[in-house]
């Protein structure tokens, strides 16, 4: 569990440090804002879940791993960043009195009101959240199982 949450908390620091430095200092119509300068951002810092999961091959398993166990400690460094990602952006709308629900959901169409209201709920909100890096996450999990299952990629020194 350890590197689960090392690796997991880095992930999240990374993330949380880019996406809302981005909020915070660049004016709306910035690359900030761009959802695929986010996601570049998200596989980025998923790329501890490929460090995490050789770490944990090189000094625990001896330098060799299967892909089963790989994918769980993958999958586990992801879910710690998952969360940590949802709580500091709950964090972040809780600091800025929930602002960004109604600049995102402004507007008087109906369908539009329906989604504030959908959104505005905290299990909701946090779902979808997750939704927006939980995908990441697990094809990087995937991948680097697939790849570090080969003990000589990348072998302990």
């Amino acid at each position: 569990m350890r590197y689960a949450l090392v690796y997991g908390l880095l992930s999240a620091a990374v993330i949380a440090a880019v996406i809302l430095s981005g909020i915070a200092f660049a004016p709306d119509n910035s690359i900030f804002h761009s959802v695929w300068f986010g996601y570049l951002v998200m596989v980025v810092a998923m790329t501890f879940v490929f460090v995490g999961v050789r770490r944990y091959r090189d000094v625990e398993k001896g330098g060799v791993i299967r892909f089963l166990p790989a994918l769980g400690m993958g999958l586990a460094i992801a879910a710690v960043a998952v969360v940590a990602y949802v709580l500091v952006w709950e964090a972040y709308l809780a600091a800025t009195d929930y602002a960004f629900i109604d600049k995102y959901f402004g507007g008087t169409d109906p369908e539009v009101r329906a989604w504030h209201a959908w959104y505005s709920k905290p299990l909701n909100r946090a779902f979808i959240t997750a939704s927006e890096l939980a995908p990441v996450g697990l094809v990087v999990a995937l991948v680097s199982a697939g790849l570090l299952r080969n003990p000589r990629l990348l072998p302990a020194k």
